[in-house]
């Protein structure tokens, strides 16, 4: 036997027939599909959750990069028409930040944090525009009393567009007797960022606004988002450099120049280490699958020690019949992580259908089960079932991410468990002898 081709033949053959005391091959497809679709659709699921979180923080509040404690007055226009002409530079954002006590009507003070920004602040950002959903009103700064509230904040204060909310900084600067200790804005907008922690406690005012309620000269900060934030590094050495051409001096100034990274750390570290011990702890699925597989290919080889010992006296050699399993844990393992990647796709990409068809037939059953239970007398005692109820989670949809990169480390995930175990399965084939086993049959 010089060619080897028969091998694949011979693989294929013993997936598709089997052997009637041997597990099915089809079982170990499916455990190995089992195992892709699950890890693929969680996953999914994670990074929807986790994305849009970061998302809303470097979006909203953090920005990429910041440029912070800039004297009022110092660069102004025309450092931010250099910072925009930087090729990585997205979008160029001042603003100022202070803290605040807010009272609506009949509601006790609530602390937020306010923004001041520019009236076109979302024509500056279109990132900031495109996580601000406006629930009432607009976002219009253009009026000097003008505040936009978060949608939770307004709620809370029971406020709605139009009503007056009265405002006391808490930054530091102002007169605790003078007489714009208590400031009256009128709310023009009501946003939702689908982050609750902005939507419980900020607001935006416009820049002179932020600056008359600190009572000073404040600084300012810039904030700047750019291409890909994984390139933050080179961006601060081009914007240092645009510094330097504006005549600004940043380490004399005590001007600071941070990255997203130097915020929320310990928040974007938690997230990677959920996302890593999820990745563990599902793919151990891959390891229980894989260690059946291994029985059942042990099971084969001692169960067709015949055919191999018949292989053997017409020439094969230890390598090639030892192949002829390899090529079934390779059948078996592309087979079952091909298809379960199919199905997790699908489910990742369709998550709200999904979980609605599953709602709806868990939901099915509960009134089936209250139907029986009042034919018999009893009460209907279940309620209607959700697996993300609006009333536990701030969502209104169930987010889903696919990253490519790791949906392929999945896919070779599952596939390598089932070619391992069928390698290590099919060491016993060079212990077989042609002559002992042919010599009882």
């Amino acid at each position: 036997m010089t060619g080897i081709r028969w091998i694949g033949f011979v693989a294929a053959r013993h997936v598709s027939h089997g052997r009637k005391n041997s597990p099915s091959p089809v079982l170990s497809v499916l455990g190995i599909a089992t195992g892709v679709l699950a890890l693929t659709v969680i996953i999914a699921v994670m990074n929807g959750f986790q994305l849009g979180f970061i998302e809303s923080i470097l979006e909203i509040s953090s920005y990429h990069i910041r440029l912070e404690n800039l004297p009022a007055g110092e660069g102004g226009a025309e450092l931010n028409d250099k910072l925009r002409s930087l090729p990585e530079v997205v979008s160029v954002l001042p603003f100022r930040e202070l803290n605040v006590l807010l009272r609506g009507r009949q509601t006790s003070p609530r602390g937020a944090v306010i923004r001041g920004v520019p009236p076109d602040a979302l024509t500056l950002d279109p990132g900031l525009a495109g996580k601000l959903t406006m629930e009432a009103g607009s976002f219009d700064l253009e009026g000097q009393g003008s505040i936009v509230l978060g949608a939770e904040l307004a709620r809370s204060l029971m406020l709605r567009v139009g009503d007056e909310v009265s405002l006391l900084s808490i930054t530091g600067g102002i007169q605790q007797d003078d007489e714009s200790d208590n400031l009256i804005y009128t709310v023009t907008g009501i946003f939702r960022s689908g982050f609750y922690e902005y939507d419980l406690g900020w607001g935006f005012v416009s820049m002179e606004t932020a600056a008359a309620l600190s009572r000073a000269p404040s600084d300012y900060t810039i904030g700047i988002k750019i291409k890909d934030r994984w390139r933050d590094q080179q961006a601060m050495n081009d914007i240092k450099t645009a510094l330097a051409g504006t005549g600004i001096d940043a380490a004399t100034q005590g001007i600071s120049l941070r990255s997203w990274r130097d915020y929320n750390r310990a928040f974007f570290g938690a997230l990677r280490t959920e996302k890593l011990m999820m990745f563990i702890l599902v793919g151990l699925i891959f390891i229980v699958v894989g260690l059946n597989i291994f029985q059942s290919q042990r099971r084969i080889v001692l169960e067709r020690r015949e055919e191999i010992g018949l292989l053997r006296a017409l020439g094969a050699s230890d390598r090639a019949v030892r192949l002829i399993f390899v090529w079934d844990g390779f059948i078996i393992g592309f087979a079952g992580a091909a298809l379960g990647l199919i199905l997790g796709l699908l489910v990742a990409f369709h998550i709200p259908e999904f979980f609605s068809f599953l709602e709806a037939t868990v939901n099915f059953f509960i009134s089936l089960v209250n139907a029986l239970s009042l034919w018999f007398g009893g009460s209907a005692g279940a309620e209607d079932f959700a697996i993300f109820s609006p009333q536990v989670f701030y969502i209104k949809e169930i987010p889903s991410r696919v990253i490519p990169h790791e949906v392929i480390l999945i896919f070779l995930f599952g596939f390598f468990s089932a070619l391992l175990a069928a390698w290590f399965a099919s060491g016993k084939v060079s212990g077989t002898r042609p002559a002992e086993v042919l010599r009882y049959e």
